[in-house]
């Protein structure tokens, strides 16, 4: 049995909002995700937001994933998420398919309800709808990608069962949580929320605790479980330099986190770090924070992204080296040691 205590998988995230073009923005994020890749991550994650430049970054992941995997071998191709309600699901079942086929089986699908509200309007839906619309997608998805009939006779080809095991469901809610776990899906905590309002001093872990601990009441016995903590974590050889990045990123972060639910006490970089439960410094600032989210024992894989601190191109690249070679060490992983199966040991 593997150490329950430290993170058993690597993985970097990328949002895609460089401050250039988005040519340029996705030529960045793919060239990030080769580094990863030689410096020995596991896997490589992208979300879908459509339509706003300063959140979108990216409408097409799939699209996205395909070109990547085309200048990668081994490690992992991740959708975090995949908005699913504003998606034709039997269309999103084939595109995952032949990109999994492509890649030859290193496509990871997560998917979620979320989405901004202009976004489901733009689409021809009303926001209020997205938890039905969810679910009816979903089950289409699932049926789709197994082979069954999806009407009459007719299936999908190709079809991709498999990737019914390497499915992932991401949740702010104990309820999703459950629904996760229930359905044997991996799980996918954010790298942040909002606080509730009878308890604006919780911690991150004081939030994902509880939905942890949902999904594992009622994941089957014979599954194993897989977890993804999403963290933001920006680090560099200066903590000036790091500080200087994550004042900037952050504040202009904070308005529209605000919008979402999130409170601020005030703009101090401190609160902000606190408030938006960013990793942000040297390596010995970083381990320091990351040691405090008690989380992360309970994780089958941890992934890093350098969103809402959003430094320049050149840094993320050096901040990937400075993971894999002192930071992701210190937490238990090890680049000789990159396993892809889901059958891991977690903490229950």
């Amino acid at each position: 049995m593997s150490d329950p205590t430290l993170p058993k998988r690597l993985g970097f995230f990328t949002r895609l909002l460089d401050d250039t073009s988005a040519g340029e923005r996705y030529h960045n994020a793919a060239t990030q995700i080769v580094h990863a890749e030689a410096n020995g991550f596991d896997s490589a994650w992208v979300a879908q937001h459509h339509f706003h430049r300063d959140e979108g970054g990216l409408p097409s992941p799939l699209v996205f994933l395909s070109y990547v995997a085309s200048r990668t071998t081994r490690i992992r191709l991740g959708t975090g998420i995949i908005t699913l309600p504003l998606e034709n699901a039997i269309r999103a079942a084939e595109d995952a398919a032949v990109l999994d086929l492509l890649s030859g089986g290193r496509l990871e699908l997560g998917t979620g309800s979320g989405g901004t509200p202009d976004s489901f309007t733009a689409f021809g839906y009303d926001v209020k709808d997205k938890a039905a619309i969810y679910e009816r997608h979903l089950a289409t998805f699932r049926t789709a990608l197994s082979g069954s009939p999806i009407v009459g006779d007719v299936k999908l080809y190709p079809a991709a069962p498999h990737l019914l095991e390497r499915f992932w469901q991401a949740t702010f809610s104990v309820a999703g949580g459950i629904r996760a776990g229930k359905a044997g899906d991996g799980l996918m905590l954010s790298r942040t929320q909002p606080r509730p309002a009878d308890n604006p001093k919780a911690s991150l872990p004081d939030l994902q605790h509880p939905i942890i601990d949902g999904y594992f009441a009622h994941l089957p016995r014979e599954i194993a479980p897989r977890i993804v903590a999403s963290r933001t974590l920006f680090v560099a050889d200066n903590r000036e330099e790091a500080r200087r990045f994550a004042a900037v990123g952050l504040k202009k972060a904070a308005i529209g986190l605000a919008k979402g639910g999130h409170r601020f006490e005030s703009d101090d970089l401190d609160d902000l770090i606190a408030a938006t439960d960013t990793h942000v410094g040297t390596v010995d600032d970083v381990l320091e924070s990351l040691h405090r989210d008690t989380t992360l024992p309970r994780v089958t894989d941890i992934v890093f992204q350098v969103h809402s601190v959003d430094p320049p191109h050149e840094l993320v690249l050096r901040s990937i080296e400075l993971i894999a070679e002192k930071v992701a060490p210190s937490l238990g992983w090890s680049k000789a040691d990159k396993p892809h199966s889901p059958r891991l040991s977690v903490v229950r």
